[in-house]
């Protein structure tokens, strides 16, 4: 797998980013993902629709994952997503075999990446501000959708 540096791990976060973005006004949650192949090449990227939807299911990583298509291969893979990962979608990390989580924030929702770390995941947690501004802001806005959203 490529080493992947800070500044090019912000400008994947950055097609996140616009996908969080893209769910907010679409009046869902803003939590965008993208996931990138071992060259660098984007495979899919998406952002939560449960709202949209109507469907649980349809988280942002999931979304991306969907968008990607099917691969032969997951090993090598980087997701990238706005948000630390819940479990569910940690799972779909696990599940796949994808090497690697970049990750916008962890300072609003702390999910399942210390669990990936510790089964051989690579994690980069970039503590992005804009990110968590995002999410701090729909939280005040929305409370009761957030904590749908999470499970609470």
């Amino acid at each position: 797998m490529k080493v992947l540096d800070r500044a090019a791990a912000r400008v994947w976060l950055g097609t996140a980013l616009e996908e969080a973005r893209e769910g907010l006004a679409e009046g869902g949650v803003p939590i965008g993902a993208a996931l990138y192949g071992p060259d660098g090449e984007l495979l899919g990227r998406g952002h939560n629709r449960r709202v949209q939807d109507g469907d649980p299911s349809l988280h942002a990583e999931t979304a991306a994952f969907r968008a990607a298509g099917r691969q032969r291969s997951y090993r090598g893979t980087t997701m990238v997503t706005t948000l630390s990962p819940c479990w569910y979608c940690s799972g779909l990390v696990r599940q796949f075999g994808i090497s690697r989580v970049v990750i916008g924030e962890a300072e609003t929702f702390h999910g399942g990446h210390d669990w990936l770390a510790e089964h051989g995941v690579e994690i980069m947690l970039l503590d992005d501000p804009a990110c968590t501004a995002l999410m701090r802001a729909f939280i005040d806005s929305d409370p009761a959708l957030w904590q749908e959203d999470i499970g609470a």
